[in-house]
């Protein structure tokens, strides 16, 4: 039978998925947007957290919304109104959206001898000034053997459409990162200015394989496909989505064997450049789901 239990530490709340044997598990902090703290399959470890790499500074499996990545100065115009965003980024841009240390709140389980699932919900309910709309989230994870999906599921509550982008910044494990490798479709790349935002779109000739070696990542991939593969001397994993335009960050941290693994329907900027930039009407909705699945034989 798979388990949905509630786990205190530290003050923080936390909901773990796992299945009978424990073997399975995945672990999500409501405190922190409902981020995925840990995940393993057949005891291997997929997803673990880093000791001294705080979730203020990576945003280790946040869930970006209304906008990825960044945005310059936190400026942007929308239906001809300028509107202006904390910046969050060192005081010069604004960083990974609105949603990623909100609290999150339990709203449906079930469990059952195949799976087991929970939907989080938070729903806000203040205008602020650098983004003055109402929006409920919820962000279902299901745990199978050797899958979970992410479903997330935006609802417009206010008077007014309004623009987005969406994303997930899990950071994957691996004891020999530098053996690992990627497998993904794209022949356009995003070039930055130095502070990471959006200068151009360039042509972008990837191999078979993409060595992550000794590379000190933080580049952005226009997607020809739904699918990404990760393999490590341990385990190999595929991302999917049932999205058709994609987006891939991929981020390495210095000196820590993980990786940030990053899919988004947008990218730096798209409040301005527009690159993916979607409009969600007044009392709409909009769904996604990404899966990670296990394929070790």
């Amino acid at each position: 039978m798979y388990k949905v239990v509630t786990i205190t530490e530290n003050e923080c709340s936390f909901i773990a998925l796992e299945n009978a044997s424990k073997t399975t598990k995945a672990k999500i902090c409501l405190e922190e947007g409902a981020s995925l703290k840990e995940l393993k399959f057949n005891e291997v470890f997929i997803i673990k957290e880093q000791p001294n790499f705080d979730y203020k500074d990576s945003y280790a499996s946040s869930i970006l919304f209304p906008f990825v990545s960044r945005i310059q100065e936190g400026a942007y115009i929308f239906k001809d109104i300028e509107y202006q965003f904390d910046c969050n980024d060192s005081d010069k841009n604004a960083l990974h959206g609105l949603v990623y240390n909100k609290k999150f709140k339990v709203v449906n389980t079930i469990e059952n001898f195949k799976f087991c699932s929970v939907t989080f919900e938070y729903e806000e309910i203040k205008e602020s000034s650098g983004f003055p709309y109402t929006y409920k989230i919820q962000l279902t994870y299901t745990l199978f053997e050797k899958e979970i999906s992410l479903s997330v599921k935006i609802e417009n509550t206010a008077l007014k459409a309004f623009p987005f982008t969406l994303g997930w910044h899990p950071y994957f494990f691996s004891d020999d990162l530098s053996n690992s490798t990627l497998k993904f479709k794209s022949d356009k790349k995003i070039e930055f200015d130095d502070n990471l935002i959006t200068k151009r779109v360039v042509d972008f000739k990837i191999e078979e394989e993409f060595k992550i070696e000794d590379k000190q990542l933080d580049d952005c991939f226009i997607l020809n496909s739904d699918t990404i593969e990760f393999k490590t001397p341990n385990y190999q994993i595929e991302i999917t989505t049932n999205q058709i335009e994609n987006y891939l960050q991929l981020y390495t941290p210095k000196d820590l064997p993980i990786i940030a693994i990053e899919p988004m329907t947008g990218i730096s900027n798209s409040f301005n450049n527009k690159i993916g930039l979607k409009v969600l009407e007044p009392k709409k909705s909009y769904s996604l789901s990404w899966n990670v699945k296990l394929n070790n034989s």
